[in-house]
């Protein structure tokens, strides 16, 4: 008999544990959602403002433009042009940075000179940081290389910079350094890195395990939306890297991005911008579903002396290509309704076999589900972009530098 009680008072017992349990899992769950809802609030309230701004900069600018046109008066309007762009550049910046801390952008892989990015982006980080800050630059030797983003790593490194600054409100000191990393036993990779080292105020312990989180921040709502470090954070991951921060209170922080080296660097050019070129009357076959987005890229093509026949989705793209005599390349929105761009390209390639094919879109998988996505004689853009990089874009691929998928 006392064995079968006691046996009951342990199944009792388990039952107790077992439905704790299930409560602090309830409670957990409950907590974590609470904790999402607020930074989900966080995220609304920074994004909107920051938005709100730049959409006021966009629309007020053209009302302006509009109204000195209606009256006659163009003198000054590219003042108006030029803030308007800026806004729109801004708002731009923004949404990758939604993207990257996701780890969803479209990243743009190429191979980068980690010494020659830092170099050209001295000026603008000198500007950044206020005179009470003395910038130093400690570049590696051995002049290392990427394969990366180039525009996302300067975003990544100006990030850091900035944190930097805001850690040091009274002035300090501020280096930011090249090296590459000594060969690890079971990793197959070198890697370059980029170090930001401040000697700001520093970062509890409690907190370093925080800071990469979406929505952290210690701004006021406006002043920040908290996705600096989750940008920097997210890139690093998705470009098969990492981010690693040391900090001590009173001494400062050190942020590392670091990247797999790029070993074939005598094949490939350094990075520097390409000279704008224009079109000689080549056909363009525009797709895109966007009735604004296709007039501007219809007005943009144009402009560069090709001519272009517009579609608005795929079965009308297909119309188009049976009915002129010759397409010279194809320009396609990926998102579209009914056939997508992808599955249209690969019919039209197959009608025509080294037909190019440019893709544009607003958001990507990331460069992994690339190398699946492009096949030959295929590239893509992602958006917004500016006329001088369709320009270039465009005019390489005609000129035959298309075998490279990803650019």
């Amino acid at each position: 008999m006392q064995v079968k009680a006691r046996t009951q008072e342990l199944n009792a017992a388990v039952e107790q544990l077992k439905a704790e349990s299930e409560e602090r899992a309830r409670a957990e769950e409950q907590l974590r959602q609470s904790l999402k809802m607020e930074a989900v609030g966080q995220l609304t309230g920074g994004i909107a403002h920051d938005f709100n701004n730049m959409l006021t900069g966009v629309i007020g600018s053209l009302d302006l433009i509009k109204l000195r046109m209606a009256s006659g008066r163009l003198e000054g309007v590219e003042r108006f042009m030029d803030a308007a762009l800026i806004s729109a550049q801004r708002a731009a910046s923004l949404t990758d940075r939604l993207l990257a801390f996701s780890r969803r952008q479209s990243l743009d892989e190429k191979a980068v000179s980690v010494n020659n990015l830092i170099t050209a982006l001295a000026d603008l980080l000198q500007k950044t940081v206020t005179e009470k800050i003395i910038i130093k630059f400690d570049l590696s030797p051995e002049d290392p290389w990427v394969f990366a983003d180039a525009n996302q790593l300067e975003n990544a490194v100006l990030n850091l910079v900035i944190n930097a600054r805001d850690a040091m409100p009274h002035g300090g000191g501020l280096t930011i350094a090249t090296c590459v990393e000594q060969e690890v036993q079971d990793e197959p990779l070198r890697h370059v890195c980029v170090q930001v080292r401040d000697t700001g105020h520093g970062i509890p312990k409690d907190m370093l395990d925080k800071v990469t989180e979406p929505f952290f921040t210690t701004k006021p709502i406006g002043q920040g939306t908290g996705l600096g470090l989750s940008m920097v954070y997210g890139f690093a991951n998705q470009s098969n890297g990492r981010l690693s921060i040391e900090s001590t209170i009173g001494v400062g922080t050190t942020v590392s991005i670091c990247l797999p080296k790029y070993k074939q660097v005598e094949s490939d050019p350094p990075f520097t911008a390409s000279e704008f070129s224009t079109g000689q009357g080549q056909v363009i076959l525009l797709v895109e579903d966007d009735d604004s987005v296709r007039l501007i890229n219809q007005e943009v093509l144009e402009e560069l002396g090709y001519r272009v026949h517009v579609a608005r989705d795929g079965e009308e793209a297909l119309r188009g290509f049976n009915d002129l005599e010759k397409v010279d390349f194809l320009l396609t929105d990926v998102g579209l309704p009914g056939m997508n761009g992808r599955q249209l390209a690969e019919i039209l390639q197959q009608l025509s076999p080294r037909l190019p094919v440019l893709f544009l879109t607003g958001y990507a998988e990331g460069a992994l589900t690339r190398a699946d996505f492009l096949g030959p004689y295929m590239q893509l853009l992602t958006k917004p972009f500016t006329l001088e990089s369709l320009a270039i874009r465009v005019a390489s691929m005609l000129e035959g530098d298309v075998s490279a998928v990803l650019e």
